[in-house]
This record gives structure tokens, C-alpha cells and sequence, in this order.
């Protein structure tokens, strides 16, 4: 028996996860397991083998603890000073879905299969998004 491995003839489907009063985290990590592809049989790890995710009430996510207050979003432009820092409720003050973005794109791998499952996520702060004719299988964060 020869072992199976993925192409590009995979056939991906469209997920919606409800992030409304569930953990930032939890909700970031239930994305990228789909995102990777990680949940189908023939999961290949040097293969892009993964679903589309749609994260809706992005805004609505809570973080445990003082996160609120004691967790920043660090960026560097590579040049002495550069160092730019949000704190994340100043994040989701002015936007509401990079939060989340942020969280899945830290949880899947720094590669250029990583590059190519980010682009098939999309985040909304509310509850309507604009999928509903690729029919989105609903999936709950446990």
C-alpha cells in the first residue's frame, strides 16, 4: 500500500466560527487547526491541505485575566527606534478584527504555506458577513 499524499486537486470548504463571548485564544486556535488542515483524514504537513474560515463577532471575543491591559502587539521597522507597540484594547478600539487576525496568523507556521492559509481567513467584527453563497459549515469552539 502506497502512502497517500495531498495535492492541489483537494476540494476546500468554507467553515464559520462564532467568536461571541468565547476565549480569544481558543477560538484563534479551532481557525488554525482549519486553516492547516489539520482536522481531515489526509492532512499532509508540507502540503497547503487546508480549509476557508469565516470568524464572525470577532469583537465580541473575551481574554481571560488583565490581558486586556497587560498584552501589546509588537512591530519593527528594522531601524534604530523602530518599535511600535498597541496595547489590545486600544487594538479593538479602532480595529475590531485584527485582534483575531493577529492571534490565527501567530498560531500557524512562519513559512510560506502559513502566507497562503492566512489569505483564506476572513474576520468580521459583527455577526453578518458576505459568504453566505459558498453555504459555510458552522463549527463550535469547545
Amino acid at each position: 500500500m502506497s502512502t497517500f499524499m495531498a495535492n492541489n486537486t483537494i476540494e476546500r470548504k468554507w467553515y464559520v466560527i462564532d467568536a461571541a463571548d468565547k476565549p480569544l485564544g481558543k477560538t484563534a486556535v479551532a481557525a488554525a487547526n482549519i486553516l492547516r488542515g489539520k482536522h481531515r483524514p489526509e492532512f499532509t504537513p508540507h502540503a497547503d491541505c487546508g480549509e476557508f474560515v469565516i470568524i464572525i463577532n470577532a469583537s465580541k471575543a473575551v481574554l481571560t485575566g488583565k490581558k486586556l491591559e497587560q498584552k501589546y502587539y509588537r512591530r519593527h521597522s528594522g531601524y534604530i527606534g523602530g518599535l511600535k507597540e498597541v496595547q489590545h484594547k486600544n487594538l479593538i478600539a479602532t480595529r475590531l478584527a485584527l485582534a483575531m487576525q493577529l492571534a490565527v496568523k501567530g498560531m500557524l507556521p512562519h513559512n510560506s504555506i502559513g502566507d497562503k492559509s492566512i489569505t483564506r481567513l476572513k474576520v468580521y467584527a459583527g455577526a453578518a458577513h458576505n459568504q453566505q453563497a459558498q453555504q459555510p459549515i458552522e463549527v463550535e469552539v469547545k
